[in-house]
């Protein structure tokens, strides 16, 4: 006689919502996407998040100490390799690398105007949110937390991906599975977008977000484009213009600024209603 285990260990015996692999099926999608919606949602009213302020932007831009110990490196590999063309074009990396690390101060800098200006007396609007990761990101989370403010994390599962920033606020450290309810979220409770140069994800989120400016789907917000001279060199505009592809008009969808006083500055010119943006 084969031995049968007990009908309460069979899979379908389990209670479904602490069964994983019922809810890892595809057909339960929906729900998973439910979820993911739900929890950040909650755990923001909860913590009485009523507006924030989103900053994009590089993983890669180091605070200038660090860029600075990456250029000395490849100098130095550089001068001892003087006809390495891999060594030189590392060099070339590096000083931009360098170069940038200007964003890194300056994305701390506006997190920490923002958070002091407007989370004194435990208020929660305006309150940082980024991708959660290093770079601009944690920039951003850190000057929120050098003013002793709140800052949101909204990560996502990567290969490869490293942990949360630490400057995030605990309670507000969320992780994804979905990008498209991760972008959902940036957009909620968005009172303005700072975009700090950036790759293909900062990009992504760029654009998405212009999207649904150009079409109506969200109220008016300040986007702010950092860098004139990286975001003019990467993306040519006004020959979007030029080729029809955009309105003249769209041009105004957002600003170059270069300082993180001059991003505040133009973000607490502009007034909104109450609320979020109804994406």
């Amino acid at each position: 006689m084969s031995h049968k285990p007990p009908l309460m260990d069979a899979p379908s015996y389990r209670l479904a919502y602490k069964d994983d692999d019922f809810l890892g099926r595809p057909e339960l999608r929906p729900v998973r996407l439910q979820l993911e919606l739900l929890k950040p949602e909650l755990i923001q009213q909860e913590e009485q998040i009523r507006s924030t302020v989103v900053v994009f932007g590089s993983t890669r831009i180091r605070e200038p100490e660090a860029a600075q110990a990456i250029m000395d490196k490849a100098l130095d590999k550089a001068q001892r390799h003087p006809r390495d063309e891999l060594a030189r074009m590392e060099l070339e990396r590096a000083r931009r690398l360098l170069a940038n690390a200007r964003y890194y101060t300056e994305a701390r800098e506006f997190a920490r105007l923002v958070s002091a200006e407007c989370q004194s007396q435990g208020q929660c609007d305006y309150v940082v949110v980024t991708g959660g990761g290093p770079g601009i990101m944690e920039a951003a989370n850190r000057g929120a937390a050098d003013a002793g403010g709140k800052s949101i994390g909204l990560g996502i599962v990567l290969p490869g991906e490293t942990k949360p920033n630490p400057y995030i606020t605990p309670s507000l450290c969320f992780q994804f599975h979905y990008f498209a309810i991760r972008k959902m979220h940036f957009l909620m409770r968005a009172r303005a977008l700072v975009a700090f140069p950036g790759g293909f994800g900062t990009m992504d989120e760029l654009f998405e977000t212009l999207t649904l400016l150009q079409t109506r789907k969200i109220d008016p917000v300040p986007v702010l484009l950092f860098g004139r001279g990286y975001w003019e060199k990467i993306i040519n505009f006004r020959e979007m213009v030029m080729e029809g592809t955009i309105s003249p008009r769209d041009l105004a969808l957002f600003n170059y600024v270069e300082t993180a006083r001059e991003a505040w500055d133009v973000i607490s010119a502009f007034t909104v209603g109450p609320g979020s943006t109804g994406t």
